[in-house]
């Protein structure tokens, strides 16, 4: 399994499925990282994405929460 976090700068991933539970997923979600959302990786400490055509912060551990492929 490949994780948003395996994802190196400058490649693109696609999302697959989100782990966690509860609040951890919905926040994930309400970020815009839902299944089938294409991101982009601009730099890893914290992770940056473009993802819908905005900038995104999502922390390390988070994006091991994201499966991607």
């Amino acid at each position: 399994m490949k994780t948003l976090r395996d994802v190196k700068v400058g490649e693109h991933a696609v999302i697959q499925r989100l782990h966690g539970e509860g609040a951890l997923k919905r926040r994930i979600m309400d970020m815009g990282l839902t299944k089938g959302t294409e991101v982009y990786v601009r730099k890893v400490a914290p992770v940056e994405l473009t993802v819908r055509g905005y900038a995104l912060s999502v922390r390390k551990g988070d994006a091991e929460n994201i499966e991607v492929r």
